[in-house]
């Protein structure tokens, strides 16, 4: 919940091509709200109803911005792809489900551009769970005949996508849990800053083993795939249950073990699930704290490259994916992996809220 992240991208030809971008951070209101309702903080039917309007409007208001920057009238543009913000994804309870805010009604009617919406609940309709969903986009524009590869996205959760060489080998993906949202946290509690930057207060201290045992001991690291998690699952709460555990820990220690975390559950995910790969192809905002990408190259003895080098800014990967997934909705085609989200095939992903 640092920002909204904009791709304006002309997908005409098989490499997207990323024509403009913007990045717009919250307002603090907005922010808190939908903190404390991930958080599993209380709230009325009324308050959620206008909490979703209000993102919505957000949500426009940004789209709006950067197209009047870059001098694009609305009928430019096909449609927006909108993923929103997630407050709750539950895809193991007795009734999956996956609950993102960002009115689409609001913000068709106000960019005057259609609006493809809610992509995750269809496929968790059909028994899958509902992420990650940008797999199918990475298989599209990352994989190779010749060797196999990881995308790796360095979110608030970490997500891989394993492609095959061979094209006759299924694609995998599942979250491996936390990549930034509890080093992000943990920034902001103690230097009040929105992350670490670089990693570098993670680098000025040793992890703590005891700590990092304690939390890599949690279930959901040894779950198989098909598998999703989410910030709300792996929260603050999450964390602060198991620093009670255990002795004082200085909070540069804590955030050596947050880093080391996230690595160490990625490596193992990674040998255990893409032991022939070549290389890593990292996106998403992890992939500039240097000190996470070490560490994993370190540990899996392999190159851990961005996927810049291979055409696309790792910021704007997300984005991107989900303009291809609109188009794919609006074009009548599936948008899911069957093989990484566990649904029972490919659906079409999305409500589509006409201008």
């Amino acid at each position: 919940m640092d920002a909204v992240d904009i791709a304006l991208v002309d997908l005409a030809s098989a490499a997207p091509q990323l024509l403009a971008d913007s990045s717009t951070a919250w307002p603090p209101r907005l922010r808190d709200k939908l903190s404390t309702l991930a958080a599993g903080g209380p709230v009325d039917a009324t308050t959620l109803a206008i909490l979703d309007a209000d993102v919505g409007a957000f949500l426009a208001a940004a789209i709006n911005e950067l197209l009047q920057a870059e001098a694009i009238a609305p009928a430019q543009v096909a449609a927006i792809g909108c993923h929103g913000q997630t407050v709750a994804h539950t895809p193991d309870s007795c009734r999956p489900t996956s609950l993102q805010l960002g009115d689409a009604n609001v913000i068709a009617e106000q960019t005057g551009i259609t609006t493809v919406s809610d992509f995750r609940r269809r496929d968790m309709a059909a028994g899958g769970q509902g992420a990650p969903l940008a797999p199918a986009f990475h298989a599209a524009v990352l994989r190779d005949q010749v060797e196999t590869r990881v995308v790796l996205n360095l979110g608030g959760i970490a997500n891989l996508t394993v492609l095959p060489s061979d094209a006759r080998r299924p694609v995998i993906g599942f979250d491996t849990g936390p990549a930034n949202c509890l080093m992000d946290a943990w920034c902001r509690q103690h230097l009040d800053q929105p992350y670490d930057e670089g990693g570098s207060w993670a680098a000025s201290a040793a992890a703590d083993p005891d700590l990092l045992a304690a939390m890599l001991a949690d279930p959901y690291f040894a779950l198989s795939p098909p598998k999703s998690t989410g910030t709300q699952y792996f929260s603050t709460n999450w964390l602060h249950r198991r620093l009670a555990a255990g002795p004082d820990l200085a909070p540069a220690t804590v955030q050596a073990t947050l880093a080391a975390l996230t690595t160490r559950s990625i490596a193992d995910a990674i040998k255990g699930h893409a032991p022939e790969a070549a290389r890593i192809l990292v996106c998403g905002g992890g992939a500039f704290n240097l000190t996470v990408l070490a560490q994993i190259e370190d540990a899996l003895q392999l190159p851990v490259e961005s996927t810049l080098e291979h055409g696309i800014d790792p910021r704007w990967m997300e984005a991107v994916a989900f303009a291809w997934l609109a188009q794919r909705t609006m074009d009548g085609l599936a948008g899911n992996l069957p093989s990484v989200t566990g649904a029972s095939g490919p659906r079409i992903l999305g409500a589509i809220h006409p201008a």
